[in-house]
């Protein structure tokens, strides 16, 4: 449209407007396009919406296969003001319902939770009878996995089915070491279930799906991605989270994490929550974990574990450096137990395990797995740096026991042996009792020994490997190190019936 300069003020006006509506109306697609008769309504502007990832799909197949776990207590109903509520939250204000929030959420670690961990399906009080968590079947027959944390304690047990028919089921077992259980439920017809998935697969990063029971709402769906894998929260012994971020929640405990091919890749149990509630890091019981033990429970309710009867502690740079070793990689046995199977293959104190059956042991943690995913009796071939050099011992493991076995030793007294000093390490020390060691009776406050640890009362019973009765034996053990040229030396130092390694550097020496 043109408009003379020169027009009237006023009319210039209404053509510049008109020329604007035209224009705007074209753009939306409802322009009026002159013909040289009357208008015509241009065809209107479809724009392809771009695609954008949905889990409609992987839920509305999975979700029948996820459940609600009511849990009756065996304990009996009590009153509960917040009295007993731990000092961390004593000054909060005298709100019934603010207290009551804080009760609801059951720490681990500390014993009032304050390291910020909560396993989120029961409580430390439980002012009712009634628990509730989440599971999954993993049979057509009525097998699920929840948590043993939600099941531990109670007496009966509910499954809320994802149309809301309640059925009852049975306990078939529990694994507290990995905080697995499997329930049965008895029914008619054929349940829909789960698989597990080769989360060996899953990467940092993924997409993945929480689907459970939140502060019992029934089944939720949550979305996020996997954060972290190999997360060591300080559970118990073979902790190996994943992390997500999805939101997780109280009641979400023992639900499953499913990746977008609808199968299982880590069970809920446990999130980092200062305040209680989820903040985005949730820790799953990884597949390949679960698959194993829920194997051993559904066969006859207990989990059978591999037991090579060892004390370790982790290979440190120095340690490593003490010992000649590359890296700081394996497995340093502070003790080998009397009757358990490693020593009766040979194992001692000093050894470092580096491998079994041909795996790399990375760490403490990781030999644990290792060895607890065996079934006892197994023969296996452990990997030891000892002296310098590599060698194999073949060990058939034992059953793990169900608790640690103390060991003691008698000792005859004596007359008090003269102290020695050795300055270089900051250390007096004198022939212990038994004329086996050297009993540490002084630590010099500034010295590399403090650092590390050592304290009065501590013996040392061998430097590199060998045994030291006297300050002689350790001046010589030290030369011999900085002929070899390492920077340290190891001295296993032993504290109330038990064992421990220590690099303390030898450059003074």
């Amino acid at each position: 449209m043109n408009i003379a300069p020169n027009s009237n003020p006023r009319t210039r006006k209404r053509l510049l407007a008109a020329a604007a509506s035209v224009a705007i109306a074209g753009a939306i697609g409802f322009g009026a396009v002159a013909t040289g008769t009357a208008p015509v309504l241009a065809e209107a502007v479809r724009v392809e919406a771009p695609q954008v990832p949905s889990f409609a799909d992987v839920v509305e197949r999975v979700s029948p296969a996820v459940v609600s776990v009511r849990v009756k207590a065996k304990i009996e109903t009590t009153a509960d003001d917040g009295s007993d509520l731990p000092d961390a939250f004593g000054n909060l204000p005298d709100d019934p319902q603010l207290r009551r929030f804080f009760r609801e959420f059951r720490g681990f670690g500390d014993q009032d939770g304050r390291d910020g961990m909560r396993r989120f399906g029961r409580r430390d009080r439980q002012p009712r009878p009634v628990a509730q968590g989440s599971g999954f079947f993993i049979s057509e027959d009525g097998y699920l996995v929840t948590n043993n944390h939600v099941v531990g304690d109670g007496s009966s047990f509910t499954v809320v089915m994802h149309d809301g028919k309640e059925l009852d089921a049975k306990l078939v077992g529990t694994d507290p070491r990995t905080d697995l259980a499997v329930l049965k439920v008895e029914g008619d017809g054929k349940f829909t279930y789960v698989d597990f998935a080769d989360d060996s697969k899953l990467r940092v990063g993924d997409w993945v799906v929480a689907v459970g029971n939140p502060f019992g709402l029934g089944g939720t769906v949550t979305a996020g991605i996997v954060s972290a894998r190999g997360r060591d929260i300080g559970a118990g012994p073979y902790d190996d989270f994943i992390q997500i971020d999805a939101s997780v929640n109280r009641g979400n405990s023992g639900g499953p994490t499913f990746n977008l091919n609808g199968q299982v890749v880590g069970i809920n149990t446990a999130i980092f929550s200062p305040s209680g509630g989820s903040v985005g890091i949730a820790f799953d019981i990884p597949a390949s974990t679960a698959k194993q033990v829920v194997q051993d429970l559904m066969k006859d309710g207990t989990v059978q574990r591999g037991w090579l009867g060892v004390e370790i502690q982790p290979v440190t740079s120095e340690i490593a450096e003490s010992l000649g070793l590359k890296s700081d990689k394996g497995a340093l046995v502070s003790s080998a137990q009397e009757d358990g199977p490693g020593k009766k293959a040979g194992i001692t104190a000093g050894d470092v395990i580096t491998q079994v059956d041909g795996k790399d042991v990375a760490s403490p943690k990781e030999l644990a797995r290792l060895i607890g995913a065996y079934q006892p009796g197994k023969p296996v071939d452990v990997t030891l740096w000892r002296d310098g050099r590599s060698e194999t011992v073949k060990v058939d493991l034992g059953t793990l026991p169900s608790s640690d076995k103390q060991a003691s030793a008698d000792q005859q007294p004596s007359a008090p042996p003269k102290a020695d000093t050795l300055a270089d390490l900051g250390l007096t020390v004198t022939r212990s009792d038994d004329g086996k060691g050297l009993v540490v009776t002084d630590v010099d406050p500034d010295s590399d020994a403090a650092d590390r640890g050592i304290q009065p009362g501590d013996v040392i019973t061998s430097v590199n490997s060998t045994e030291v009765n006297g300050s002689d034996d350790v001046a010589k053990a030290m030369a011999d190190a900085v002929k070899s040229g390492r920077k340290a030396v190891l001295m296993q130092i032993t504290r109330d019936d038990s064992n421990r390694f220590v690099a303390l550097p030898v450059a003074k020496g």
